[in-house]
């Protein structure tokens, strides 16, 4: 084999198994293929005690998150999820729902306003007040909750310098020292 060949081999190699791990969902894949793609939170809401034991999962905004003796419990804002399951930036959502973590996450932490993606077994429904009204949430026994990290905004700088006086290689629309 040449090394020029092994070279290109290897690097495509690296170049793969990154690019695979960056599109890795995160949740498991045993809690995926448990899950009930048409059940949607609009379904649901229809009549949670008929879907108990169901899993879902469900990606929103945080609304509210407290720590009880069962577990940490967090309000959440259902948003359309993307590719990756992470909450689109619109302004839809199908309604809130209720999700149980067994386990204690710190509230200061999943705080109002964070994306979240929830998949867990539905237990049910729990009325609460919601204002003036009583709103039925379907409540999640959440097995896997993942916090998104925020989005950094790219902010972009136009280069302020023209390029014409460059050779003719750079073109009138390059500048080698501005990206």
């Amino acid at each position: 084999m040449k090394p020029a060949h092994t070279f290109l081999t290897l690097t495509f190699l690296v170049y793969g198994l990154f690019s695979v791990n960056g599109c890795v969902p995160p949740i498991s894949k045993q809690l995926r293929e448990q899950v009930s793609e048409e059940l949607t939170l609009k379904v649901v809401l229809k009549d949670p005690e008929a879907h108990k034991g169901e899993t879902v999962l469900w990606s929103g905004v945080i609304i509210s998150s407290v720590n009880l003796k069962e577990g940490t419990m967090i309000e959440v804002l259902q948003k359309p999820a993307d590719i990756q399951g992470r909450p689109k930036d619109v302004d839809e959502s199908e309604g809130r729902f209720l999700a149980l973590y067994s386990g204690y996450l710190d509230v200061a932490i999943y705080s109002q306003g964070r994306k979240v993606t929830v998949a867990g077994k539905i237990q049910g429904k729990k009325i609460q007040r919601l204002g003036e009204i009583e709103y039925t949430y379907p409540l999640i026994s959440a097995k896997e909750v993942h916090l998104w990290p925020p989005k950094k905004e790219e902010i972009y700088y136009p280069c302020p310098y023209p390029s014409w006086h460059y050779p003719w290689w750079y073109g009138p629309y390059w500048y080698p020292y501005c990206w």
